[in-house]
Order: structure tokens, then C-alpha cells, then sequence
């Protein structure tokens, strides 16, 4: 089973993609030998490097879509009782500058619901030009599924990156939402390229999808030129119809994020939710291929400190700094 592993570790090191089928053959060798080979490729392809990200939520709960992973979708009763709506300049540009002080590079504004208005767009473009007028910070957004017309204005405003994950395979997605559709998605991402932004994209794992789900899903986002792909670990929300879902484990998620890295060798293999459910604050997924992170807190749960991960990169030995 090793063996397996070298021979696709040495096709993708000489600039070759393996195959859906070839990432699948890495499903049952031993994790041990996967994420050597995963850090492997990575330090090839992107060094020490480590792209740090943290987000802001600016627009809360009360979401039309029904996600059934999450807390702030109006289907569903959960512990998320704040709700709150666009939230000004002078509050999304505190949290910017205390972001940019403490060294972290990417800044991204998230909001609950399908898509924001046209008003709200105008409004955040606004806080968005604020921002970059006061910071040296990277301005990323995630304002649902927006036009090109509409990024055009978030670009010309000064972000440099849409986000918009798939969460899962196209087969599975439908088991996921069902107020909006996987073309959507992928729309929303191609209308951002078009824009001039670049994208980030990908997924929850511990859904109830299979292993051949996340990786039709990585595909997927490598065909759309994605270098940016959030691994989420579910956290399993009371009231939410993934409540009882069982948690990965670290070694599942250091799987995943080792197959990741062969299928996207040159991408900044990003942990972001649930992170702080395996343990060790992502360490093991740091050696098998991951080499990016939200920091901070997400969008209604506690994350790890931007402080606690910079200590930990170091002692890892990575540089927190931005793709080139």
C-alpha cells in the first residue's frame, strides 16, 4: 500500500494531477505514510508558507436558506439567538485593524443569508474601501450568491477574494440544502472570477458523506482553479437535523487533508470550523498537508486565538505570510 503512495507522490512532485481514481486508491493505505508524503508535497510546492485568515460575522442569523448544518438557518431552533443585521463601517473596520495589529494577513466578511441586496452590497463596498484605506490587511468576502456586476463593485472597493464553499459532491449536496442549488454555487464562483477576484472554496466533512464525496468535491473546486479550500470538521449543532451526527476523528480529518493535498498540491489547504474539536488545535493536520487556517472565532462558535496558533506555527516552523 506504500508503494501506492510513493508512486503518486513522485507523479504529482513532477507536476502531473492524479486522477479521481488514483486519489481514491489512497483512501485505505496507512495514515503514517500519506501524511508524510502529503507534507512532502507541500513543502515542495509551497514551502514554509502559511496563509492566516480571520473572519468577522457581519450580518447574523435568520438565514432563508435551510443548510442542515446550521445554527443560523431560520428552519431550525437553536442555542443561536443573536441576530443582527449588516453591521456598520466603523464596527467591521475595529475588528479589521485589531486583526491587522495582531499579524494576520487575510480579513473576510461573512453574511448570513442567500445573497445580500444591492443596498446592502453599496453599504459593505463602502466599509470595505474604509478598510483598506486604514490597514495594510487583505479584505476577503462572503456575501452568498452575488453577479458579476455585483463583485465587480466588491472589487473595485479594494477585496482580493470571494469565498463560497461547495460543501460536499454534487451527488450529496442535494442531502445538504435544498433553497439553493450546487450551479449556483459554482455560478457564483465563475461570476467572481470574472470579476477579477480570486476564490476559495470547500466543504464540511462529517455530514454523512463518503470519502469519494469530499474528493469529487475537491475536484470539482481544482476545476475551477480553486487554491484556497477550507476543510471544515461538522460541529454538530442542537436542533439542527445534523445534531446527532458522530464527530470525525483527527486521523479521519488528517486523511482527508493529506488526499487533499495530492489532488491540490500548490493550494493552501485551509482548516477552518471545528477545528478545536480534534484536540491538538489542527497540529496533525499541520504535518499531513494543511498549511492554512481561520484563526480566531467563527461565525457562532469559539475558535482557537490568533495568538495560540502563531505560537504553534512557529514551533512548527512555519511563516505566516501570503501566496505569492
Amino acid at each position: 500500500m506504500t508503494g501506492i503512495v510513493e508512486t503518486l507522490k513522485e507523479k504529482v512532485l513532477a507536476g502531473n494531477l492524479i486522477s479521481k481514481e488514483e486519489a481514491m486508491t489512497l483512501v485505505d493505505v496507512p495514515l503514517e505514510a500519506l501524511a508524510l508524503a502529503a507534507d512532502e508535497i507541500r513543502e515542495a510546492f509551497c514551502g514554509n508558507r502559511f496563509d492566516m485568515c480571520t473572519i468577522i460575522n457581519g450580518k447574523c442569523g435568520k438565514c432563508s436558506e435551510d443548510c442542515k448544518y446550521c445554527s443560523q438557518s431560520a428552519h431550525y431552533n437553536t442555542n443561536c439567538e443573536e441576530s443582527y443585521p449588516l453591521l456598520d463601517t466603523r464596527a467591521i473596520l475595529a475588528q479589521a485593524k485589531n486583526n491587522d495589529d495582531r499579524g494576520v494577513l487575510r480579513y473576510s466578511i461573512v453574511t448570513s443569508g442567500k445573497r445580500l441586496s444591492n443596498v446592502e452590497v453599496d453599504q459593505v463596498c463602502e466599509s470595505i474601501k474604509t478598510i483598506k484605506a486604514e490597514t495594510g490587511i487583505e479584505v476577503c468576502v462572503s456575501f452568498g450568491l452575488l453577479d458579476e456586476e455585483q463583485f465587480r463593485k466588491i472589487k473595485a472597493a479594494g477585496a482580493s477574494r470571494v469565498h463560497c464553499n461547495l460543501e460536499s459532491s454534487r451527488r450529496f449536496f442535494k442531502e445538504v440544502c435544498s433553497t439553493h442549488t450546487y450551479d449556483e454555487k459554482i455560478e457564483t464562483l465563475k461570476a467572481a472570477q470574472r470579476a477579477g477576484l480570486s476564490i476559495c472554496s470547500g466543504g464540511i466533512m462529517g455530514l454523512g458523506e463518503t470519502m469519494e464525496d469530499r474528493i469529487d468535491m475537491v475536484l470539482t473546486a481544482r476545476e475551477l482553479g480553486v487554491k484556497s479550500i477550507p476543510v471544515n470538521l461538522l460541529n454538530p449543532i442542537p436542533g439542527t437535523p445534523y445534531e446527532h451526527n458522530r464527530i470525525l476523528t483527527n486521523e479521519e480529518l488528517c486523511k482527508i487533508v493529506a488526499i487533499f493535498r495530492f489532488l491540490i498540491p500548490d493550494g493552501s489547504i485551509r482548516l477552518a470550523g471545528g477545528r478545536g474539536l480534534v484536540g491538538d488545535k489542527g497540529e496533525k493536520c499541520f504535518k499531513s498537508g494543511a498549511n492554512a487556517a481561520i484563526s480566531g472565532d467563527m461565525l457562532t462558535t469559539a475558535g482557537i486565538t490568533v495568538e495560540t496558533d502563531l505560537k504553534l506555527l512557529g514551533e512548527l516552523g512555519y511563516e505566516v505570510r501570503l501566496e505569492s
